[in-house]
């Protein structure tokens, strides 16, 4: 019996972004609120603008710690008891902070929106940062960055950047800070960057859900209309290369059985002009599965399990990297082709395959990135923290279709300095060492 032919794929339906309004408030508090009625859920972001590039200078890690310590106590609530409130209502309040800001996260019913949303305005305005549990939260930091010694993978990530960024650069060192930076935090750190950075005016609230804006205006006007503070100055990291010539440096560690790779340089800002030629560009080096570099490495060569490239989007110039693990006998054939992939990407067009297989995964995928109010409302926090227009997300699928093979060819021209380019390895020195140097990489450093 002949099989029926597959169905022919059918035309891409349209996608919008949600619709969403933006409000601002006398305290000079912004509100967004995108009324998402299918499910009686809501989501709440506060994104302040207290990244880790606002720290100030030998106080890394102040950012994260402040970020944990409001969750530990406010307006008269134990940590416990918070968490207990919490808990209560069927909610949760998570903290994260990266290079550009602060995020508190809340998913609740829309029934218990009122008393959910009274908490969190409660650890935004009135944290009592407890000593004795600010000092466990160092701890459990202190403790992080141990284990980030003794796994090869993020130490790796954590060990390029520092060779990346020129000597002084905040982005040299982790956004929860080193061990010695985060041990010399006080209470009283914790709290000057909490009164320096926590304000009204220049924080964002996103209303993501089965709420409309004039229940989230007054929500916000009964909570939080008495918070006061001008904003704070505006920071940004020092996004300087470290060197402008390629050098290689192989972070030892003794009898590893492989090497963990990264080769990378300064990339762009994530508001640069040329966002999508660069997006699909990377798509074919090394940003999907079926990309060059992984096909290389993985397929062809058997070098690894894995191996892909990425930007780091900033609002300074974040890295672009190419990642990837090696047995220590392949390290330098590995490093290789990784060139040998970036010399082709910016020597000869791409196929128009590669093109339409990258921009057909980055079209399709990108509808379904926004299926929960959570993934709503973290979408629009990118807007805020990036200065990006309110229909980016409605113009995304276009200007990625809009790429032609032309402008990939431009990107990778432009934009991957591979004469820049910057070695890290994380593995056995003596293994390695003697075949990396006779590769065109540059000065080899040994640090052990």
């Amino acid at each position: 019996m002949t099989a029926a032919p597959r169905p022919a794929a059918g035309t891409p339906r349209p996608y919008h972004f949600p619709a969403f309004e933006r409000r601002q408030l006398e305290n000079g508090l912004q509100l967004i609120v995108a009324p998402i009625h299918k499910l009686p859920v809501v989501t709440v972001v506060a994104v302040l603008d207290a990244g880790a590039v606002t720290e100030p200078a030998g106080k890394f890690g102040v950012a994260e710690l402040a970020a944990r310590g409001v969750l530990e106590g406010a307006a008269g609530y134990t940590g416990d008891a918070l968490t207990e409130q919490l808990e209560r209502l069927g909610t949760a309040i998570d903290s994260s902070v990266d290079w550009d800001a602060t995020e508190l996260t809340m998913t609740t019913l829309a029934s218990r929106l009122p008393e959910a949303f009274a908490a969190l305005a409660n650890v935004l305005t009135a944290p009592t940062f407890p000593e004795a549990q600010l000092e466990r939260l160092k701890g459990e930091r202190l403790a992080e960055l141990m284990q980030v010694e003794s796994e090869p993978r993020t130490l790796a990530d954590e060990q390029f950047e520092r060779f990346v960024y020129r000597d002084g650069s905040r982005y040299q060192t982790p956004v929860g800070g080193t061990k010695a930076s985060v041990a010399g935090l006080t209470r009283d750190d914790v709290v000057a960057f909490y009164e320096g950075r926590y304000r009204p005016a220049g924080a964002t609230l996103i209303f993501a859900g089965d709420v409309t804006m004039a229940a989230a205006e007054q929500l916000v006007a009964d909570a939080l209309g008495s918070w006061s503070g001008a904003h704070a100055p505006s920071a940004r990291g020092d996004d300087r290369a470290a060197a402008d010539v390629r050098r290689a440096h192989i972070v030892h560690r003794d009898g590893a059985p492989q090497s963990e790779l990264r080769v990378g340089t300064i990339g762009v800002p994530r508001a640069h002009p040329e966002y999508f030629p660069i997006t699909v560009m990377n798509a074919v080096l090394g940003g999907l599965f079926g990309s060059r570099i992984n096909l290389n490495l993985r397929e062809a060569h058997g070098y690894t399990y894995g191996a892909s490239s990425s930007f780091d989007w900033r609002r300074d110039a974040g890295p672009f990297v190419v990642s990837t693990a090696v047995a220590s006998n392949v390290t330098a054939p590995a490093i290789v082709e990784i060139l040998r992939e970036i010399d082709r990407m910016r020597s000869e067009p791409i196929a128009e395959s590669e093109l339409s297989l990258a921009t057909d995964y980055l079209d399709g995928v990108f509808p379904i990135r926004f299926e929960t109010t959570a993934a709503v409302a973290a979408a629009l926090a990118v807007l805020v923290v990036f200065g990006l227009s309110d229909d980016w997300y409605d113009q995304y699928r276009a200007r990625i279709r809009a790429v032609g093979v032309d402008d990939v060819l431009r990107a990778a021209r432009d934009y991957l300095h591979p004469e820049a380019l910057q070695f890290v390895i994380v593995g056995d020195a003596a293994a390695i060492r003697d075949s990396v140097s006779e590769l065109p990489v540059g000065e080899v450093q040994i640090h052990e």
